[in-house]
């Protein structure tokens, strides 16, 4: 007969399990009472498996999974000595798991090495993805990770979502407790194994962490090729150098230090083809603690050639000067300007950047935009946008024609003025005007009137259309480039400027 005493109960569509009052769950067999009330001798459960099959199914479980969710041991050993399949899934509607992911989640060390010794698949997966290990380190089981590393179960897997064992660990706070554990299991010369290496490195795990200990005895194990190189092509003893000197920043130590030589710990780093994560420590150090310029190191130069925006915004913030070169004569604007980072220009620029800066080499912001090759490269549109803006803004000297070319050109100061669109070179309501259009080069009446007196194509000229249809030519001075600038800044300022309008008019609209 069956008897109703078990206290635990399935839900046979999540695979949840949950306690009950004894006498409340699903009436059992006499064989699943005796795992649920187990005799230490064991005696009476293998009487009873002598007259009830191991493996008949009981909403999808059987005496095995029972006896894990029980967390009874000893009647887990017995079943597998009585040959209950280790492998035997739990399948419900909407997942399915194996008897060692269901130990792993309920954190059963003993039980989890029951089932290895009894040639369980260490790395079989949930519906999911999940490995036991990966459900270790979601759980935090310290002792379960401990037996399944000692086993050989495979840090390389990652889950249908992409996750490692170790990524998750890391994304549910555990990081630390996972990284001593495994560190716990090298000392004991125990090697996590790995079939991906870019998902786990256990020579990269071991360097990260700095423990010289546990990276000797990795090492002597023979087991691990000390030369491996990550995706990013860093090597073990990069990524130590990297800890020792990140650990040694934050706690103070001067990298202004010289040798002998007059080298300072910056300037050796930059010896090093992976010094860009030296700069990086050396930021992260500035930006938490305030180190301005350490040792020759350039913290806003540095964030502006890494395209760090908050990084900029944080140390402008601080009063850091956007126009101070480096020890090589650049800007942090000409830096962002050769990486081609328009954003970047931009910023920079908004906090006074100054775009006509040279240094020793003859280059500027605009020829260094110019010389990259970054396939997205807007620097130099937001360059040239800031140099026609001040050009415009600031005015110059320039030669004006009358009547289409037929009068004599005459030399006015022209400019345009502020928050309102009009380009000006004179005092009066007619040398005030509002441009429609602004065009590189003579019109075709312009060439006709001053082809005799043979400058109808000379450089520099360019012609505005007012918005009363009046065309007017002037020539700068700068040849072609200058006169596309005027361009530039003239449709740039009149654009903005109608924006301007309308957004007031909106906004009127709208009070």
């Amino acid at each position: 007969m069956k008897v109703s005493l078990g206290a635990w109960s399935w839900d046979t569509t999540t695979g949840e399990e949950f306690r009950v009052g004894a006498g409340l769950a699903e009436p059992y067999a006499i064989s699943w009472c005796a795992v649920e009330y187990f005799e230490d001798s064991g005696a009476i459960l293998r009487m009873l498996l002598q007259h009830f099959k191991l493996e008949t199914p009981h909403y999808g479980r059987t005496l095995l999974h029972h006896a894990i969710l029980c967390g009874s041991t000893g009647a887990v050993k017995v079943l597998l000595s009585c040959g209950a399949n280790a492998e035997c899934p739990v399948k419900t509607l909407k997942t399915e798991f194996r008897p060692i992911h269901l130990a792993a989640h309920l954190g059963l060390s003993e039980t989890l090495q029951s089932l290895i010794d009894s040639s369980c698949h260490i790395n079989s997966k949930t519906d999911c993805g999940d490995t036991a290990l990966m459900i270790c380190a979601k759980y935090k089981h310290e002792e379960c990770l401990k037996v399944l590393t000692r086993a050989g179960a495979d840090f390389g897997l990652v889950n249908v979502s992409g996750q490692s064992a170790s990524s998750i660990a890391g994304s549910n706070r555990w990081f630390l407790g996972f990284q001593q554990t495994v560190l716990d299991v090298i000392k004991g010369l125990r090697i996590p194994k790995s079939s991906n290496l870019s998902v786990f490195s256990p020579l990269m795990f071991v360097a990260e962490t700095g423990d010289h200990e546990v990276l000797k005895a990795l090492i002597g194990s023979g087991e691990v090729d000390i030369d491996y190189q990550n995706e990013n092509g860093f090597s073990a003893i990069v990524i130590a150098a990297l800890k020792a000197f990140r650990l040694l920043a934050y706690a103070g130590a001067d990298v202004k230090l010289l040798n002998k030589s007059g080298e300072t710990a910056i300037t050796l780093s930059e010896l090093n083809q992976n010094h860009d994560l030296f700069e990086k420590v050396m930021l992260e150090l500035e930006l938490e603690k305030g180190n301005r310029n350490a040792g020759g190191f350039y913290a806003l130069h540095c964030a502006a050639r890494y395209g760090d925006l908050d990084a900029v915004m944080l140390l402008t913030s601080r009063g850091y000067d956007v126009n101070v070169p480096d020890g090589d004569g650049y800007t942090p604007l000409m830096l962002a300007a050769r990486e081609g980072n328009g954003p970047m220009c931009e910023l920079l620029i908004s906090h006074g950047a100054n775009c006509d800066f040279k240094n020793a080499k003859g280059e500027t912001a605009l020829s260094l935009a110019r010389k990259t090759t970054v396939l997205k490269n807007d620097a130099d549109y937001v360059i040239l946008d800031e140099l026609a803006r001040n050009l415009v803004f600031g005015g110059a000297r320039v030669l004006k024609h009358t009547k289409e070319g037929k009068g004599n050109p005459h030399w006015k100061d022209m400019k345009m003025v502020r928050n309102s669109g009009l380009l000006q070179w004179g005092k009066s309501s007619r040398r005030n005007v509002t441009c429609r259009e602004a065009e590189l080069g003579p019109s075709a009446s312009f060439r006709r009137n001053r082809h005799s007196k043979g400058d109808a194509n000379g450089p520099g000229i360019f012609r505005v259309v007012t918005t009363t249809n009046k065309g007017v030519h002037f020539v700068c001075e700068g040849g072609s480039e200058m006169a596309e600038l005027w361009v530039r800044g003239i449709k740039l300022i009149t654009r903005e400027a109608i924006f301007g309008s309308q957004k007031d008019s909106r906004e009127q609209l709208g009070s």
